[in-house]
């Protein structure tokens, strides 16, 4: 830890990294390094050097080479954009689906080793962990609950116990999800083409959506390229028909309420975060597009209200931030602890 002060010192053109890398998309946005002993609280708002996207950064998703290649473009860009190169970082947190354990974690760690100089700080985690610190600024306390193409449920302690549900991938059962929601509507329109299930608006709907004339056609576009992201990008025609009346959208998105308070209440449990007596307040964080606000039918405060119902002092909390930023914050919080505990100020 002795470098790290060498590097503090030389910190005045520093920059700090934040990557979240998606199931549908990465983003990574490079900061100023803030001197700790200088901002008590942060700006607002943040000011960022440089902004870079490109596609899916889970290694489950899209392979191990594709991930590399798609956050080794992020970090190239935005720095780019920022006009600083590699050896002005010193440090970069990257949540990312898919790492799930230390495996996964050195995975990542082993990419980025090659391309930053050995005194950048480097911190690998699940994207959970920058959607989380998006809502509470960098601190990793409370519970997050991500639905987006894919869903998971983390929580974290202050004395640094963690625990997660779902997030275990579409086969496995994150039915809270958008490719969950999308899927389940697929389904439908199979099973009411088959005799198999109820007449659904979802069929007329799906099929103009897709471009298709009859339900045998889902079959293939289905299987052509079953990639998580592609088959989530259906879930608003689900939400229409649900608002428009129909039970067998309704069904799908009530059940995917209930799978995602699910997630929610098995994390606050686990980790007791409100308490013995259910009545401790936390920060419950809610990202990504299935919980954003809709005309009538609101998935966000449909699980909002839920967890409401059984933790009242629950605080829910819609980031100001995008994730990367969090990440960002999460590595400049991760520094600042690390520098008091070592002396350095």
């Amino acid at each position: 830890m002795g470098s790290a002060s060498v590097e503090y010192c030389n910190a005045e053109e520093g920059v700090i990294l934040g990557v979240d890398g998606g199931a549908t998309s990465t983003i990574c946005v490079c900061l100023p390094f803030l001197p700790f002993s200088d901002h008590r609280q942060l700006p607002d708002p943040l000011p960022v050097l440089g902004r870079a996207s490109a596609g899916c950064s889970n290694h489950n998703s899209v392979g191990e080479d594709k991930a590399r290649e798609a956050l080794e473009q992020v970090i190239a860009e935005a720095l780019s954009r920022a006009g600083k190169n590699y050896s002005a970082v010193l440090a970069v947190c990257l949540g990312v689906s898919g790492v799930n354990n230390s495996s996964d974690q050195e995975r990542v760690l082993n990419w980025m080793r090659d391309k930053f100089p050995g005194h950048v700080k480097i911190y690998v985690h699940n994207d959970a962990v920058a959607a989380l610190a998006s809502g509470t600024m960098g601190k990793l306390h409370g519970c997050v609950l991500i639905a987006g193409t894919g869903c998971i449920a983390c929580g974290f302690t202050e004395d640094g116990r963690e625990a997660r549900a779902a997030g275990a991938g579409p086969v496995l059962g994150d039915w809270g999800s958008g490719y969950g929601i999308a899927s389940r509507a697929l389904t439908a329109v199979v099973k009411a083409h088959d005799g198999r299930g109820p007449k659904t608006r979802l069929t007329d709907c799906l099929l103009e959506s897709l471009g298709l004339s009859s339900p045998d056609g889902i079959i293939r576009w289905t299987y052509a390229d079953p990639s998580w992201a592609r088959i989530a990008a259906l879930v608003p025609s689900v939400i229409s028909c649900a608002e428009a009346g129909d039970q067998v959208a309704d069904e799908i998105l009530s059940d995917a309420v209930k799978e995602l308070a699910l997630s929610v209440r098995a994390v606050v449990q686990r980790l007791h975060l409100a308490g013995e007596d259910g009545n401790d307040s936390f920060p419950v964080v809610m990202v990504g597009g299935v919980l954003e606000a809709n005309k009538t039918w609101d998935i966000g405060k449909e699980v909002t209200d839920s967890i409401l119902k059984a933790y009242p002092k629950a605080c829910p909390i819609r980031p100001k931030v995008e994730p990367a930023i969090g990440a960002a914050l999460f590595a400049w919080n991760t520094m600042k602890k690390e520098t008091e505990v070592n002396g350095y100020r």
